[in-house]
């Protein structure tokens, strides 16, 4: 499949949580957010945290962390439990794919700083934390420095520096990190608003949804309904990755095309035979049938996928997409927990054997071997993170299936031998510095820079 052949449909952008960002790759300052922007609305008192709820329930913005669970319903859950509460802005991004919450810290920290601010006060929260990996950490405190000391109705949050793993950013990992533990997940319940940190109800919310939750504060829930879809309004970041022209972070409406957000991202370079969309936890989807799909979770939902923290990879048909598979699922056996079963027993043997698979060298009872530990693995672990792996494995024997049988058969392709590397393979690859460019028939966007794929069309 390439762009040429399908003639995706022109770009569509949005820019809320990405306008006016500086083109030298620089923070907002603080009066430059406040040019942007304004000042964030009063809303003290009972009655006002009330309204703010109520707002963002009519907002029907939903957490863009992955979990797509109402801001609203979160919020309350928080603000009914009993005694001191505690926000956390969760900016760990622990998936190697993503690099949206990594913009929005380094270019507009203030955004998410306010989104903070806002959710404190709509739960009654009495402190705060921004937990980032240690590379960003220093450009948060210098925003929260330039904001100045604490006030009446306002919070000073406190930077935590988070392990860069996997499962860092996993809501019950990241309360037992702060609280003083390995920073793994846990068993619910109780759950964090329940019982988080320090044992008091907690708010742990993805940095791009307090951005949102910001912008709804200020602007209201029917100015933020304006884009997007009826179940799933607002903008959202989507971050591209693979053979296209311009790899990077953009921002686009809720529920639009994939063929709309690769042409945002400079089209296809290349012939590209499958997306995985949703990042490493995710699903494959063969290129013609997602091609038109809108990237909403309900979507994605239908075709068996999940958008989860908005994440896009275009695989080349020059890839197999076997040996892929392989070195994700060799990654995620490798970033597991380890203290449940599925995590310290099934997933090392579905990445072994997928592996062998790869290579041309398993055993002829492989995929019954596959599917079963895939069923006796989902909904078994302490956390989600070994869903994730089952769901990525059953859709490439799915989209791949001919290149499944064709290894299953010890005749494997070309890129077979690389696919037990200590590293996962295409999808890790762009790491380039995050930029601002232009995007014919939209407004400007977040991108990266990258090499054009070899055999790509300019």
């Amino acid at each position: 499949m390439s762009g040429a052949q399908h003639g995706p449909a022109g770009p569509v952008a949005a820019a809320r949580l990405l306008r006016g960002l500086r083109p030298d790759g620089a923070p907002l300052s603080l009066p430059e957010h406040l040019a942007l922007h304004g000042p964030l609305p009063g809303f003290g008192g009972r009655a006002g945290r009330a309204g703010l709820v109520e707002e963002l329930e009519r907002s029907g913005l939903r957490g863009r962390g992955g979990g797509n669970f109402p801001v609203a319903r979160k919020l309350a859950a928080v603000a009914s439990g009993r005694g001191p509460k505690v926000v956390v802005a969760n900016g760990a991004e622990g998936e190697p794919a993503s690099a949206k919450d990594k913009l929005l810290l380094s270019r507009a920290p203030h955004l998410v700083l306010d989104g903070l601010e806002v959710a404190a006060a709509a739960v009654g929260a009495s402190s705060a934390l921004v937990a980032t990996k240690a590379p960003l950490a220093p450009l948060v405190q210098a925003a929260v420095a330039e904001r100045g000391p604490a006030r009446p109705g306002r919070l000073v949050p406190q930077v935590v520096v988070v392990p860069d793993r996997f499962l860092a950013g996993e809501s019950a990992a990241l309360v037992d990190y702060l609280n003083g533990g390995p920073g793994l997940p846990t068993f619910v319940p109780p759950r964090p608003d329940q019982k988080g940190v320090g044992g008091r109800p907690t708010l742990v919310q993805n940095v791009e949804t307090l951005a949102h939750t910001a912008l709804v504060a200020r602007y209201g829930w029917q100015w933020f309904r304006q884009v997007g879809v009826e179940e799933e309004p607002g903008t959202t970041l989507v971050t591209l990755r693979g053979a296209l022209g311009r790899p990077g972070v953009y921002e686009v409406p809720r529920g639009t095309t994939l063929d709309q957000v690769v042409a945002l991202a400079g089209g296809l370079t290349e012939d590209v035979q499958a997306f995985l969309v949703g990042g490493y936890g995710g699903a494959w989807l063969g290129a013609s049938q997602a091609w038109r799909s809108p990237l909403a979770e309900t979507w994605m939902a239908a075709l068996g996928g999940t958008l989860g923290a908005g994440i896009v990879l275009a695989l080349p048909a020059r890839s197999c997409g076997v040996a892929e598979t392989a070195r994700i699922l060799s990654y995620l056996a490798r970033e597991g927990a380890g203290q449940c079963g599925p995590c310290a027993n099934g997933l090392p043997a579905m990445a072994q054997a997928m592996g062998e698979l790869a290579r041309g060298t398993a055993r002829r009872d492989v995929l019954a071997r596959l599917e079963l530990w895939a069923w006796q693995v989902s909904g078994r672990g302490a956390c989600h993170h070994p869903d994730g792996a089952v769901r990525a494995l059953r859709s490439a024997l799915s989209v791949f299936a001919p290149d499944v049988a064709a290894h299953a058969a010890h005749r494997p392709c070309a890129t077979a031998p690389d696919a037990g590397a200590t590293s996962p393979g295409w999808p890790a690859a762009a790491a380039a510095q995050v930029r601002l460019g232009a995007t014919r028939g939209g407004p400007a966007v977040a991108g990266t820079r990258a090499p054009r794929a070899p055999g790509g069309r300019p």
